[in-house]
């Protein structure tokens, strides 16, 4: 990438915010040896109360996601900037923006479908003139499902038609900037139906039939719960992934669930969802609902400590049959943060293949990034291989 020269490594931008922090404090504490990095945001006298408390010597940068010029300062020091300054479909697009213009690598924590296929409409091409690579959803939503499914994939034939289903449990408390996000979505389905179409329109459909396929309810005894499918980002972005590589072979199907442990549990989940989502649908409730966790707050140190995820994945292709599993601690925070800036780090340090504009997190980082997610404690685990 153009990025020889600059100033910094990694520069990450919300870093006063509550995931901002805990990247910050993952790359104080166990970030690659001589990396340059740097925090930013609005607020310099937050910034470097946070600089004292981690007890690092970084510099401090001023950047504001409102003033476009301050963005295209921050990106034309840097080679990657990691952004946890969210709904990133109000305060996003200008740092994208930015990064594309001049070449700057990029990674985020969205899980908005609706912000992703903007970008992509907006501002892929000159991404790829420049030659920076855009890469969101660098966090519990996807890493663990884009990367488990191409894990996954790589256990199973070469040129055949494939299968894998991704089967997630996970233990945890939402944070103030995720139900922010949640809700922010939830409220715009008709706009992000519109967004989506137009970019299905844009986008290069590629050789291989790769679909995400939506799958059923049902009671699934072997994995011993209720399976739902989870209407996320995560299919999405395997999806593509899948259309990227051809790895993934000439016909690729990926299904998406979570696994919840008893009907009774499985109906509350669905009914809380289906409260956000009429509540999100109007002004008052929605701002009524949001006051109820403020943006920057989220789960206690020790919450975090009890938290944990594991996503089981089952493909099926050529004869053969593959279980595999990733897993870690807290899925939405402790886990995020790490995934968010071993992302930053594979981009800034990495011999990666050579990609640019809006990619996906496999082909962009694959092995390379599962090596050092291992490293840093996320399991990548074949549990089953058997032919038929």
């Amino acid at each position: 990438m153009a990025g020889d020269g600059r100033e910094f490594d990694v520069v990450v931008l919300g870093a006063t915010g509550f995931t901002g922090r805990l990247t910050a404090e993952y790359l104080a504490r166990q970030g690659d040896s001589g990396t340059r990095w740097a925090v930013a945001g609005r607020n310099k006298g937050k910034l470097a109360a946070l600089r004292d408390e981690l007890g690092v010597d970084v510099p401090i940068v001023h950047a504001d996601s409102d003033d476009l010029g301050s963005l295209r300062d921050l990106a034309g020091r840097t080679r990657v900037v990691a952004t946890t300054v969210g709904p990133y479909l109000v305060y996003g697009e200008r740092l994208v923006q930015a990064c594309a213009e001049l070449g700057t690598d990029y990674v985020d924590l969205t899980g908005e479908p609706e912000f992703v296929d903007l970008m992509y409409l907006r501002h892929h091409d000159t991404a790829v003139r420049s030659g920076a690579r855009i890469v969101h959803a660098c966090g519990f939503d996807s890493i663990p499902h884009d990367l488990g499914a191409y894990f996954t994939v790589r256990q199973l034939p070469e040129g055949v038609p494939l299968r894998v289903e991704g089967y997630v449990r996970a233990s945890g408390r939402i944070s103030g900037g995720t139900l922010h996000s949640a809700l922010t979505a939830f409220g715009r389905g008709r706009q992000m139906a519109v967004i989506g179409k137009r970019r299905r329109r844009a986008e290069h459909a590629g050789d291989r039939d790769a679909r995400a396929v939506a799958g059923r309810p049902r009671l699934d005894r072997a994995l011993g719960g209720w399976v739902l499918p989870l209407p996320t980002i995560d299919p999405q972005v395997v999806r593509r992934s899948a259309a990227a590589l051809e790895r993934y072979g000439p016909s690729f199907r990926y299904s998406h669930y979570a696994v919840l442990p008893n009907l009774l549990t499985t109906v509350g989940v669905v009914g809380g969802v289906g409260v956000l989502f009429a509540g999100a649908q109007l002004p008052v409730t929605r701002r009524w609902l949001l006051s109820r966790l403020p943006a920057g707050e989220g789960p206690s140190a020790k919450q975090r400590e009890d938290s944990w995820f594991s996503v089981r994945f089952v493909g099926e292709g050529g004869g053969r049959r593959v279980v595999t599993e990733v897993s870690g601690g807290d899925p939405g925070y402790g886990e995020t943060a790490k995934m968010l800036a071993e992302s930053a780090l594979c981009l800034a340090h990495d011999d990666l293949p050579p990609t640019a504009g809006q990619v996906t997190t496999a082909p962009a980082m694959g092995d390379a990034l599962i090596a050092r997610l291992q490293k840093a404690g996320i399991a990548f685990t074949v549990l089953e291989s058997s032919e038929g």
